[in-house]
């Protein structure tokens, strides 16, 4: 997905928060997860914020985004490194409105109507606490399964990708 946004002209950066290990099976990728420490992840990712902030051939302006696992670390990553928009797919974005009051830029949220995992009850409570916050967010649903963007998995829906694909470069059109 980063060479996706580098052809649409976005200086792009992939962050690793599994220590350079590649999961070849979801288990793997679920044991990963469980071994990722929050504390070192979100240096990470705070880290890399303030790198893109300031590279020659950026702007100064820092997006995030991430899905699944990625997603709730694109959330956690502008938490720590406020930025100037914040993109979740499918991604946990259980937090509570003292939480959220360091955000800087809006959030867009892409969700799935039968995701059993990041649900209609999560992304209600996340869209109070935003509320409450006094954060902009925008948020869609689409009548897919949890990974319906991402083309390796059978729950795969190229329309709805597509479409998600579409709302998130507008959004980052406008905000970076």
């Amino acid at each position: 997905m980063a060479r996706e946004f580098a052809n649409e002209g976005y200086l792009a950066l992939a962050v690793d928060l599994y220590g350079g290990k590649v999961a070849s099976a979801s288990d793997d990728a679920r044991n990963y997860m469980k071994q990722v420490d929050p504390k070192i992840a979100t240096d990470t990712v705070a880290s890399w914020v303030a790198w893109l902030r300031k590279h020659k051939r950026g702007n100064g302006n820092v997006a995030t985004i991430g899905w699944c696992f990625g997603g709730g670390w694109s959330l956690n990553a502008s938490l720590a490194a406020p930025v100037d928009a914040t993109v979740v797919y499918y991604g946990n974005v259980a937090k509570k409105t003292a939480q959220l009051r360091s955000l800087r830029g809006p959030v867009l949220g892409h969700f799935a109507t039968r995701d059993k995992w990041i649900n209609q009850k999560m992304i209600d409570g996340f869209e109070a606490a935003m509320k409450s916050a006094g954060k902009e967010y925008e948020s869609h649903w689409y009548e897919a399964d949890h990974a319906f963007a991402n083309p390796t998995q059978a729950r795969y829906d190229g329309t709805d990708a597509k479409l998600a694909w579409q709302r998130t470069l507008k959004f980052l059109k406008k905000h970076v």
